[in-house]
């Protein structure tokens, strides 16, 4: 039975994959997934400014640790809760565990829509002051996947 089984399963996982209802593995799917929200952030930001051209691993990594004095005071940085070194462990002012932001350590990093839109809005306002823009919110992104 199992044979048949494996005879029946097999050609349908194979179609399945070939018609991008199943995906070969998590990676892969989370790779997919950070790429649209990249892309959607590399859309707003080419609405804003006609003369956008591409994220930045420079701008973002400036950005991750910048100390710009504009939002809460215990919250100066991004590096303040998130370690100056993105593949490290980072604490919250409560001393509760965040996982890396550096996409080699934490793989699905960045890969829900609505987590990250949550993040960006609470993060943001809290080190900056503001909203991020498109851009800032897209070189950061950048930064973090070539950590």
């Amino acid at each position: 039975m199992s044979s048949l089984c494996n005879t029946i399963a097999r050609p349908f996982a194979i179609a399945a994959l070939a018609t991008g209802l199943m995906m070969p593995s998590a990676g892969f799917a989370s790779a997919g997934q950070r790429q649209q929200i990249i892309d959607g952030f590399a859309a707003e930001a080419k609405a804003a400014d006609n003369g956008f051209m591409a994220f930045s691993t420079d701008r973002g990594r400036i950005l991750f640790s910048s100390h710009p004095a504009t939002g809460k005071p215990d919250t100066p940085s991004c590096t303040t809760c998130h370690t100056t070194n993105p593949t490290n462990i980072g604490h919250t002012r409560a001393g509760k565990e965040i996982a890396p932001m550096a996409i080699s350590k934490t793989p699905d990093r960045f890969t829900d829509v609505e987590k990250v839109a949550k993040w960006f809005r609470r993060n943001c306002k809290s080190v900056l002051g503001r909203l991020c823009t498109p851009l800032e919110k897209g070189d950061y992104l950048t930064f973090m996947i070539s950590q």
